[in-house]
């Protein structure tokens, strides 16, 4: 039984390797089934078996490139001087995160196309429970104005997705970046207490 598991989920993990490669380099539609099964020496059995269909494993890889979206905000807020600062550094990552290939083209164009509102997405709302915590935090510091935790971190969590949507769309994204990232700053910067 434990082997049998453990090649479930080896088979889960080539599947998403190979899915990554094909959905970064042909995006969502254009990706073969047939060819990526077997690229991994897998057949769509195993595909339907590990995730019920095509868009079952899109899920997955966008919940993995989300999860690493996560850690690399993470670790660009980690230098921050205060708790306010990091967690704009982390807004600022993720916006920025729009201008690697990979992530423009699974989690920005294809995640919501194919998959829907990244509000009903189980790693979009984990990065929402860490910045409700933030925030929670900010405004017992009296960092922040008393705010609706839910709704600070729901405006703040969709500033920074839908700015990185705006520059991944954009014609040019390196000249929308700055732009993109000078607005969230001036509106995160509206939820600071006046001292």
């Amino acid at each position: 039984m434990r082997r049998r598991v453990e090649t479930m989920q080896e088979n889960r993990t080539k599947l998403i390797s190979a899915a990554r490669k094909a959905f970064a380099a042909s995006g969502f539609a254009g990706a073969s089934m047939d060819h990526l099964t077997a690229e991994v020496g897998l057949t769509r059995g195993a595909l339907y078996h590990s995730f019920g269909d095509k868009r079952g494993l899109l899920a997955a890889v966008v919940a993995q490139i989300d999860s690493e979206m996560a850690e690399r905000a993470r670790r660009a807020g980690s230098s921050a001087d205060t708790d306010w600062q990091r967690l704009i550094a982390e807004g600022e990552a993720y916006i920025e995160m729009a201008l690697d290939p990979e992530v423009r083209r699974i989690v920005l164009l294809d995640g919501p196309a194919f998959l829907g509102d990244p509000a009903t997405w189980p790693s979009q709302n984990a990065c929402l429970e860490v910045t409700k915590q933030a925030i929670a935090k900010l405004i017992a510091d009296e960092v922040m104005q008393l705010v609706d935790v839910e709704a600070a971190s729901r405006l703040l969590s969709g500033a920074a997705f839908n700015a990185a949507l705006w520059v991944s769309a954009s014609e040019d994204p390196e000249e929308a970046l700055p732009q993109a990232i000078a607005a969230f700053r001036l509106m995160a910067e509206g939820y600071l207490k006046v001292r």
